[in-house]
């Protein structure tokens, strides 16, 4: 995705981890079931990303030196367009605190107290102690499908008197410039007014919204007691779906987290359901062919959440609107609910992203109707890439998915990787849906003669690594090296992995772009463990992954993945998260596709673990579990449906893979 330099003018100024200062960093928060908490830390800033159907908001909140609590909510309504309708244009404003909303208690304003606890779990919710006798619970959260953000507030009496609590009759309303479609209107209002009695020990309830909507619209009807149930309902759903149970408490929450963060950020466009990258750059109702294609939809068959499901097919079936007969390349990013493209920095190895999305996608949903819906998209993806191969039979491309920000060269190994994996996957997609058909012939041919050519062209000594370069003329480490790892090409993997952890890239809890910079992008490291794992070396890449985790989940900016710094603040983009998850479903326990009912499993259980489970998969059309366990003979794999009953139970010396058919 491009970003702009002026985006930054617009964000607050939180202090972050600097790849400087990341080493060895200890927990801050702590980690409890399936929320973390935060006591209270006087000068704490940060930012908190959060999702509804036609809302998106980032919660910039501070404890000030004083122990009081404050926050900035910037809400985003991505399908209220503003002028020009490029992108960025999802309509938006920034909330400060309302002093004038303020309650009083015996008359006099309540002041802001202090902190006592904060915590989340895909909820922000804060609790402070005020010195008039009152404890105030703050829970800000996205309204489930309605253009709002909700702020409920609790206020309990801890005196042994009454308290005569006045909430005051507040409201208040704005017209916005004309967007795309007309004036929007933007309320802010209290709900809960009215004078109480509080006796030792009452609580009182009121509620803050913050909405927008077309002018001639009718207002949002407001219901905060359903909204809160609604997000609950959801997190519940995120917390009963594709349970990862490990040795490490960490990886664990890590995981649950993620699937929030992956999944809630859809929105109900005029096109259709959306995934949205989010982020302060407002990459809202709008897909990309890396973001949405490559990095989340083969993601959600796993979960098995419906919406998210029919995003990533809306997403394939919009960029599929821009096959030609010429051959030209799709564009990198379909914005502003469908109404327009972005093509800034041309041919990305957007094609290879499209490929390798959607035929593992496909193949991982179980359903066949999709599977020879998106077949003509992929074979006419991977056509394009063919005809872009260079007499050295790799493929070329304008750029990569840094869009320029990094030298790619006129061919980069992302790009060939991904063609290389898509060519495998379309095979046994074409095998799942016409057995009788020459295409996986051809197609796994190709891959192999691909394999050769990318070994070939890319195999390279690098800062003294026997590793790969990045593109014909790259001489520094690059963190894209790990491509290869991914696709388990495992003759360079010990030099890869020594390199990818090497002071040059590594700086404690993540991965630099390239060696001598201090530009980190998640992505990269996600696919660098996600590949680590697959090749065997998950003893070198656990303690990697525990302190980026830790990080991430427990650290100074939590609890999500994050997109890049220094752009952007670190923005909580959403696809991050999709990856996080990935590096488990296909590292730890290798689950590649192979049919629609069918897949292969090659575990990897770190040698410091006998056991690790997901539970309740719903990918190839089903719901089901898998174990691995250690045993003196090798690494046990057992599948079970729901009700436990085994579905396969084989065990085989570690490295070895297992071919698995569901009934």
């Amino acid at each position: 995705m491009k970003f702009f330099p002026s985006v930054l003018a617009i964000i607050t100024s939180c202090t972050l981890l600097l790849p400087a200062q990341a080493e060895s960093a200890p927990s801050q928060w702590t980690l409890d079931g399936d929320s973390i908490s935060l006591a209270p830390e006087p000068g704490r800033k940060d930012h908190f990303a959060m999702s509804g159907r036609s809302v998106d908001l980032i919660l910039e909140w501070s404890v000030g030196e004083d122990g009081s609590f404050n926050s900035v909510q910037w809400i985003r309504w991505p399908m209220l367009r503003t002028i020009p309708n490029n992108t960025h244009a999802s309509f938006n404003m920034r909330f400060k605190e309302a002093p004038e909303a303020r309650p009083l208690i015996d008359g006099k304003t309540l002041s802001p107290g202090k902190v006592s606890q904060t915590r989340i779990d895909g909820i922000f919710s804060v609790t402070s102690s005020h010195p008039e006798g009152i404890a105030s619970t703050r829970t800000i959260l996205p309204a489930s499908s309605a253009p709002a953000v909700i702020e409920i507030i609790e206020l309990r009496n801890t005196t042994n008197r009454n308290i005569l609590l006045s909430i005051p009759a507040w409201r208040k309303s704005q017209d916005s410039q004309p967007g795309t479609r007309g004036i929007y209107k933007v309320e802010e209002s209290l709900l809960g007014e009215g004078e109480f009695t509080l006796a030792p020990g009452g609580k009182r309830i009121y509620t803050l919204v913050r909405a927008a909507r077309l002018a001639e619209e009718a207002p949002y009807c407001d219901n905060p007691e359903s909204e809160l149930a609604a997000r609950r309902a959801f997190l519940d759903e995120m917390r009963k779906s594709l349970v990862l149970k490990t040795p490490e408490p960490i990886l664990d929450g890590m995981f649950q987290f993620a699937k929030i963060r992956a999944t809630e950020s859809i929105f109900s466009t005029r096109g259709g359901l959306m995934h949205g990258p989010g982020g302060y750059n407002k990459f809202l109702a709008a897909i990309w062919t890396n973001d949405q294609a490559e990095y989340v939809n083969p993601f959600f068959p796993f979960l098995g959440n419906m919406l998210g499901n029919e995003s990533a097919m809306t997403c394939y079936r919009m960029f599929a609107q821009y096959m030609n007969p010429e051959f030209k390349s799709i564009p990198s990013s379909i914005i502003a609910e469908g109404d327009g493209t972005w093509n800034g920095a041309g041919d990305r190895g957007d094609q290879a992203m499209l490929a390798y999305g959607a035929s593992r996608f496909a193949l991982a949903s179980g359903n066949k109707g999709w599977g020879k819906e998106l077949l003509p998209l992929i074979d006419w993806s991977l056509e394009y890439c063919r005809r872009h191969k260079t007499p050295e039979g790799v493929v070329t491309s304008d750029s990569d998915e840094l869009e320029g920000r990094f030298p790619s060269g006129k061919a980069n190994l992302c790009t060939n990787i991904l063609y290389y994996d898509a060519l495998i996957t379309a095979a046994n997609l074409w095998k799942a849906i016409a057995p009788s058909s020459p295409k996986p012939e051809e197609y796994n041919r190709e891959a192999a003669e691909l394999k050769q050519a990318i070994k070939k062209y890319f195999e390279d000594t690098v800062e003294g690594f026997a590793t790969y370069k990045y593109y014909e003329t790259n001489d520094v480490l690059r963190s894209w090296i790990c491509m290869p790892l991914v696709i388990g090409m495992d003759d360079r993997a010990e030099a890869t992995v020594d390199a990818l952890f090497s002071p040059r890239l590594w700086f404690g809890n993540g991965m630099l772009t390239a060696s001598g910079t201090t530009t980190y992008w998640d992505r990269s490291a996600l696919y660098a463990f996600r590949g680590i794992f697959a090749v065997g070396l998950q003893d070198r890449a656990l303690p990697k992954l525990l302190d980026y985790s830790r990080e991430r989940l427990l650290g100074k900016h939590v609890p999500y993945a994050i997109e890049a710094w220094p752009e952007a603040n670190q923005s909580h983009l959403s696809a991050e998260s999709g990856l996080y998850c990935r590096i488990f479903t296909e590292g730890l326990f290798g689950i590649t596709p192979t049919g629609f009912r069918s897949f292969s499993s090659l575990p990897r259980l770190p040698k410091t673990w006998n056991k690790a489970a997901l539970s309740n998969i719903k990918a190839f059309g089903s719901s089901f579990n898998i174990a691995l366990e250690r045993t003196k003979d090798g690494i046990r794999v057992l599948v079970s449906d729901m009700n436990g009953t085994s579905l396969y139970d084989q065990t085989r010396k570690e490295g070895i893979p297992h071919s698995i058919t569901l009934p």
